[in-house]
């Protein structure tokens, strides 16, 4: 019997509860939000001009050629706006952000167009960053640049004759001999200083010359209410005698670019530098900086601002004691970078240090800080009235500025603009500098600041070009490390050398022959220096990278080389001059170079794959680590790695730099390729020539990886307010992936738990910080495995449901025998890492190098209990996989590139595809020094940023169907226009289908209907 009325119904209340969960489901999401749906959110942008106009010009100009909706023009009511312009502020919706921006840069006046992005910093605390419990807090990302001593926390003391000797040595400018120059008349008259910081009062009564206050920020004050631009202008130019600036008599000129809770934005900081170009400053202190050297339109601003003859001086922030953090914009080589020491000359702790780590990609980091100054327990100005004690690099940084000033006034008011400029100042400084016993040349660039000697060099100076350093002695140590802690020898790879071209002739130079070396002795014939350098020597700095190599024939040298290196520079005339000025720069080499060593003891370690932050969200290697996410050290032998690379010289190794694919190096020169946390994907090319070298020529492979899980990628994106977009990392600590494609053909693989915890191997305590697991391991080989619990996101459960119960045994460590060669195999890296190093590992990678190099097995990893007798397995298809979500050709050297030995390689394969393939590359340039490949996947010439992944995955590609409706329910990252969509597309999906299904069952319920109806009339008919 049919019941289909009863069925009607039960059809008719699923429809109507399909309706109710669209329409709920729609509540849901748009429940508190209705304003916005109707006003959608809008972010700033900033359009760059390629030239100077009025800013309403500039608004006509918009509006009659861009007539689209989703787009309305912000005022900027500053000082600015009175002069000529560069750049406009729009306010675009979300939801037109790609369309829009795509129509403004077709613009024939439009530079290029990019997202306004908040700046954040902590003025007062040490160890409040930008990162806290692993979160990112609101704005750019950036260091703190000063803090208050404990000494001055805990003691509120009134100075007076009687203070102690610690508050004597505060009253820094004694120290420095300004009151040498003060006698002379000398007190920084007649000179412009601009304070880009938190602002000051203007009847403060430390200061006599506040020439003008200006605010650029969104409140309503002129007034510093946090205290750092307070004592910032202190330092340089207080006339308190309890706190004494250097330049009494300076024009205090505070840029008020920092709010009370510390933030800022691009656009202020753009308006506030154009006008100190129109107010023609002479001097400017910046005392921030940070890690991202890639937002364009700050940096060449910088550069603009030191190209209009402004002297900016900056911290170069308090990341130390760890290598490769120094801060932008102090990196930059026209901008006077300063670190800090203490009343002993010793590097301060907090003080940053090199290389520049910009310039990795491209061969070899430039000596930074230029100069450093005492920057522990200064004394300076308070909001209203006093003194009082901070210490950091943007304490030292006011140091040098007050310095600046009153070597400014040395110069008379006519001649000024003839002899001062940023790169004659910085001239004077790092020649008149007094070089510390002890630091090397990364941490105190060309030593402590000395006022007196660089007056001695301003009083007369001539205009000329000159090198920094201009000195390489690789037999003077400390000072030249790590050029000092190797010699030379044939056979290795170059030898980079970048130094500063300083042109003090003018804002423009050219280099105008080729570089040239002079030997002082025959011997020095046997050296072979490459050349690359600055095209164009703009502003007022270039590049000159020394490429060192000694010729096969002095394999068996041992000595000495001395010379120069020459370069002739020239300047257009100057004003009222018919010639060209030139001059010829001069770098001194002392070299010490031995024997080639043998193979056993060469070690190769691999940069080429490493990449960094910026320009991804490279995370950090250990997740223990919760206030610093993102890796961005440089990952380099000479940068977070030099513990090691000392360790490896006092061990007896010599260590060369691999800057190129691997098809570029002779396997036969080495022992070990070392590769450490590494980021990148390999070439075809690569894999193939790397098994050769193993199987056929007996290379050794050393392989230190990380964690890698996508799963605990995910969960580590964050939702950044600065760049208005997801931040996701892109890999995990190491690339474990293309680490699995390199190793498959010996039958290794990496597995994706994230293990963590203490162990003891050849009583030896050590910690595994955040590394995986052999997942995959030949029979023969010896595996070590240990317990640890996995604290991966799919890892989590499990020790969840066996919480209670002993530690599973993972196998972190493993070392094969294969034909010719030997590998080994560890899965955590931060034991090698001084960044964030809980306990080294050196004593492992020495006996690993020690069995890899010189098959010398040590009895307790060659223990018969760790042998395996079968195959560790696991299947492939289980192994970690790449996210294919993103879009990895923006952050790799391999990945959409083409393979070429770069200008870090040795001369004989440079610019082909190396030793195997003896194919030329294509022609074309290599990445200088001097730049910074800005494409188009820098987040600052897009408005959504790099840390966002690709819209279209390989999956899209793949699929005719285009099936990306499908993607808003299960992708985890979007850019925010797929965000906001996401938001309407849910519900109304799932609306459609209610209603679908409602017209369905109606349909059916009425057919139902006639069919009972036909057979109800049949029934009473028939007989």
């Amino acid at each position: 019997m049919i019941r289909l009325p009863h069925s009607h119904s039960s059809v008719s209340i699923l429809s109507f509860i399909c309706l109710l969960l669209s329409i709920s489901t729609y509540h849901f999401l748009y429940s508190g939000t209705t304003q916005t749906l109707h006003k959608p959110r809008a972010d700033n942008h900033i359009i760059r001009f390629i030239q100077y106009k009025k800013a309403h010009e500039f608004r006509e100009y918009l509006e009659r050629n861009v007539k689209l909706k989703g787009w309305e023009w912000v005022e900027r009511n500053n000082p600015a706006m009175q002069f000529p312009t560069d750049f406009a502020l729009v306010a675009i919706q979300q939801g037109f952000i790609d369309l829009l921006t795509g129509e403004f840069r077709k613009l024939g006046l439009v530079k290029d167009v990019n997202l306004d992005l908040s700046f954040q910093r902590d003025v007062l605390s040490e160890k409040n960053g930008t990162f806290a419990d692993g979160k990112k807090r609101p704005g750019k990302i950036f260091t703190a640049m000063s803090f208050e001593d404990d000494l001055a926390n805990g003691s509120r003391v009134e100075l007076s004759a009687g203070r102690n000797l610690l508050m004597q040595k505060s009253q820094v400018t004694s120290l420095f001999g300004a009151d040498t120059l003060w006698s002379k008349g000398y007190t920084g008259s007649k000179v412009k200083m601009a304070i880009f910081d938190t602002g000051i009062r203007a009847d403060h009564p430390h200061f006599r010359n506040i020439k003008e206050r200006t605010n650029w920020t969104s409140e309503d004050t002129l007034n510093d209410n946090l205290g750092h631009g307070t004592f910032v202008a202190g330092v340089i130019a207080s006339q308190d005698e309890e706190c004494l600036g250097f330049a009494p008599d300076t024009e205090i000129y505070a840029f008020r670019v920092f709010t009370d809770a510390q933030v800022s934005y691009t656009s202020w900081f753009l308006d506030a530098f154009n006008y100190a170009i129109a107010r023609k400053m002479d001097v400017l202190n910046l005392s921030i900086g940070g890690p991202d050297y890639l937002d364009l339109p700050f940096i060449e601003k910088v550069w603009e601002i030191t190209a209009n003859n402004i002297i900016m001086v900056s911290a170069i922030g308090n990341d130390g004691p760890l290598y490769g953090t120094l801060n932008n914009p102090a990196d930059q080589s026209d901008v006077i970078g300063v670190g800090g020491i203490d009343y002993n000359d010793h590097i301060a702790s907090f003080s940053s240090r090199g290389m520049s780590t910009w310039e990795i990609p491209h061969g070899y980091g430039r000596i930074k800080p230029d100069i450093v100054a005492y920057g522990r327990e200064i004394m300076g100005s308070k909001i209203s009235r006093g003194c009082k004690s901070l210490s950091g690099t943007s304490v030292a940084s006011p140091v040098v500025a007050g310095i600046v000033c009153l070597l400014v006034s040395v110069i008379p008011d006519e001649k000024r603009k003839e002899i001062i400029n940023p790169a004659s100042m910085k001239q004077a400084l790092v020649e008149g500098a007094s070089k510390l016993l002890g630091p090397n040349m990364y941490e105190q660039g060309a030593g402590r600041v000395d006022l007196l000697e660089s007056y001695e060099i301003l009083k007369n100076y001539e205009p000329r070009a000159s090198i920094f350093p201009d000195v390489l002695n690789n037999m003077d140590c400390p000072y030249s490390w790590p050029f000092c802690r190797q010699p030379l020898y044939a056979g290795a790879m170059p030898v980079i050398f970048n130094s500063t071209i300083l042109n003090g002739m003018g804002v423009i130079g050219y280099v105008e022959s080729p570089p040239s070396w002079h030997p002082t002795n025959e011997e020095g014939n046997l050296l072979s220096i490459h050349f690359t350098h600055s095209d164009v020597i703009w502003p007022w700095t270039g590049y000159l990278a020394l490429h060192v190599q000694i010729k096969d024939e002095g394999a068996h040298f041992s000595g000495q080389i001395e010379g120069n290196v020459t370069v002739d520079i020239y300047s257009p005339p100057a004003q009222g001059e018919k010639n060209p000025r030139r001059s010829t720069c001069v770098l001194q080499l002392k070299l010490k170079v031995i024997p080639t060593p043998p193979r056993s003891v060469r070690i190769l370690w691999d940069q080429f794959h490493s990449i960094k932050y910026p320009p991804g969200y490279i995370p950090r290697d250990s997740l223990d680590v919760r206030n610093d996410i993102l890796d961005w050290h440089g990952d380099h032998l000479h940068t977070n790695f030099h513990i090691m690379f000392n360790m490896l010289r006092d061990a007896g190794y010599y260590v060369e730099t691999l800057g190129s694919p691997f098809t570029c190096f002779d396997a036969h020169q080495y022992g070990t390729l070392l590769l450490v946390d590494l980021e990148d994907e390999y070439f075809p090319e690569e894999l193939k020539k790397l098994r050769d070298d193993v199987v056929n020529d007996g290379l050794g492979i050393a392989v230190f990886a990380d964690w890698y899980n996508v799963d605990s990628m995910m969960k580590m994106k964050f939702f950044d307010d600065n760049t208005r977009s997801w931040w996701t990392p892109v890999t995990g600590g190491a690339n474990v992936p293309a680490l699995n494609d390199l190793l498959a053909p010996f039958g290794i693989a990496f597995g994706d738990k994230i293990l963590n915890g203490d162990f003891m191997i050849n009583a030896e305590q050590s910690r595994y910080a955040s590394g995986t697991d052999i997942a995959k391991f030949p029979g023969g080989g010896y595996l070590h495995s240990f317990p640890f619990l996995d604290s991966s996101e799919s890892g989590a459960t499990q020790n969840f449901l066996l919480s209670g119960m002993s530690k599973a045994d993972s196998p972190i460590l493993g070392l094969l025998e294969v034909a010719g060669g030997r590998i080994a195999v560890y899965g955590d890296s931060n034991c090698l890492d001084s960044s964030h190093m809980v306990t080294n590992c050196y004593w492992l990678l020495k006996k690993i190098l020690d069995f890899t190099a010189k098959n010398i097995k040590d009895p307790i990893l060659f223990s018969d209990s760790s042998k395996q007798d079968k195959p560790l397995y696991f299947n492939d298809n289980q192994l970690p996989s790449r996210r294919t979500d993103v879009n990895f050709s923006t952050y790799s050297r391999v990945v959409g590139k083409e393979l070429i030995c770069g200008s870090d390689s040795r001369f004989e394969v440079r610019g082909t595809k190396g030793y195997a393939l003896h194919v030329r590359g294509r022609n074309r340039r290599l990445p200088g020094y001097g730049g910074i490949d800005f494409g188009g996947g820098f987040n600052f010439t897009r408005e959504v940023p790099i840390f966002s992944n690709s819209k279209s995955t390989e999956k899209d590609d793949d699929d005719p169907s285009g099936n990306r409706y499908l993607q808003y329910f299960y992708r985890n990252d979007l850019d925010l226009p797929e965000l906001v969509a996401s938001h309407w597309l849910i519900p109304v999906v799932v609306a459609v289908a209610g209603f679908v299904l409602l017209y369905s069952f109606r349909k059916i319920r009425q057919k139902g209907r006639r069919r009972r109806k036909g057979s109800g009339s049949s029934r009473f008919t028939t007989p």
